[in-house]
């Protein structure tokens, strides 16, 4: 059997019983487990903490309770080392696979081997200040450099490939993967881009001009936003945990990784299926 990772959102009341109780049924299933430390000392179990950085050569999947930002977090944690099964104790559930009623039905299945892998861009970035490194990032969704809150329109350079495209006047920009396509980029007028492809879509928030879209590229090309200018409150957030605040001159280097998220899904899982469900969830006020 599997060694199982479990990914508890301790910022979740459920969270922890139902971690606690997907532990009991795996080890009566025969299946060791393994949290981080941090989840082993809440939950009283010492001697199942395993920092995640070891989690890549000793879990064989790893099952993420939560919802999609507890997802997001633990793809950044892992950097696509263990393939991840999402419980959703959410609201929206876009990259969840499972409602919690659904779980102990179907894990059986993946822990024989019956699934299919989704494999999913990631990105990675740094904040250049003066030449060097001021933050690094990895982001599953999204990459944003917004105004903050000061509400005034930010200046921002977009180069693609070293190639300058354009100066946005704008709320800011989004960068994103096809993952993150179906999130604050869609919010902005952005396109919906299947999975599969390897692209980047960029997306302007609330430009101030005429006309705007977003700029579709290749995975294969490295994206920079530049500040030329002194703007107070100007903010990067990667996967909408944490900011860095930016300052006048920095350049924000984004590419893709050479490593891919892998979520696993029930076979004859179709991105277009959840997304026709979830939508007319999230427009009916369902979510």
């Amino acid at each position: 059997m599997p060694r199982v990772g479990i990914y508890p959102n301790l910022h979740k009341l459920q969270a922890l019983p139902v971690a606690s109780e997907l532990g009991a049924w795996l080890t009566a299933q025969g299946c060791d487990w393994v949290v981080s430390p941090e989840v082993a000392g809440v939950m009283g179990y010492l001697s199942r903490g395993l920092p995640t950085e070891a989690w890549g050569t000793s879990v064989e999947l790893v099952v993420v309770l939560g919802g999609d930002g507890t997802l997001l977090d633990a793809a950044r944690q892992l950097k696509g080392s263990a393939p991840l099964l999402g419980v959703n104790l959410g609201r929206l559930g876009f990259l969840t696979e499972f409602e919690l009623k659904d779980l102990y039905r179907q894990l059986p299945d993946f822990l024989a081997g019956r699934y299919q892998v989704d494999a999913r861009l990631m990105m990675a970035g740094a904040v250049m200040r003066s030449g060097h490194p001021a933050a690094q990032f990895f982001a599953l969704n999204d990459v944003v450099v917004a105004k903050g809150p000061y509400a005034r329109l930010v200046r921002l350079e977009l180069r693609v490939n070293q190639d300058y495209v354009d100066t946005y006047h704008a709320d800011g920009l989004i960068v994103s993967t096809p993952t993150g396509s179906t999130a604050y980029s869609l919010s902005a007028g952005g396109p919906l881009v299947s999975p599969g492809l390897d692209a980047l879509v960029v997306t302007p928030i609330c430009p101030h001009r005429l006309y705007s879209r977003s700029l579709v590229i290749s995975s294969d090309e490295p994206v920079t936003l530049c500040l030329p200018s002194f703007q107070p409150g100007t903010v990067l957030t990667a996967d909408g945990q944490g900011t860095v605040q930016l300052a006048e001159g920095d350049c924000i280097n984004i590419r893709t990784t050479p490593e891919r998220v892998r979520l696993l899904r029930r076979p004859g899982w179709s991105f277009f299926g959840v997304l026709r469900r979830k939508l007319r969830e999230s427009s009916q006020g369902e979510a």
